[in-house]
């Protein structure tokens, strides 16, 4: 085999087994990082960890040892187990936006001008 081609096949496998047990290594790291920041925060805080990218910031300084990386993003996620819903924490939330609530914020009236043109307002459109 010519030194322009490459690497012989037997040292290409020696490096190809090399860098496969560095990824199991990095995954290792991964899957530890994911896990102790998903178990540790509720799901909300957790949501808002995943958009400034943290944790994929995290998972690059870990495996910096291993192998540099850079760029490192998350993304998918999957919810391996459904939360227990709570009504009380789901209000919490969302703010108390039920029936009671539409029914207190009646708003004001508008008084309107005697002058305004009914066909000149925005909300109704010239039929052509």
């Amino acid at each position: 085999m010519s030194p322009a081609l490459g690497a012989p096949t037997a040292q290409r496998r020696q490096t190809t087994l090399r860098f496969e047990g560095r990824l199991g290594s990095i995954r290792k790291k991964m899957r530890e990082i994911m896990s102790r920041e998903s178990t540790s925060c509720e799901l909300k805080e957790l949501v808002n960890k995943f958009i400034p990218e943290v944790i994929g910031k995290e998972i690059e300084k870990a495996c910096q040892g291993i192998y540099p990386m850079q760029n490192v993003h998350i993304r998918k996620v999957k919810m391996l187990k459904k939360p227990k819903f709570d009504l009380t924490k789901l209000l919490e939330a969302h703010g108390d936006s039920g029936p009671a609530a539409a029914a207190a914020d009646t708003g004001d009236k508008v008084e309107v001008a005697a002058d305004a043109d009914p066909a000149a307002r925005p909300d109704r459109g010239a039929v052509l």
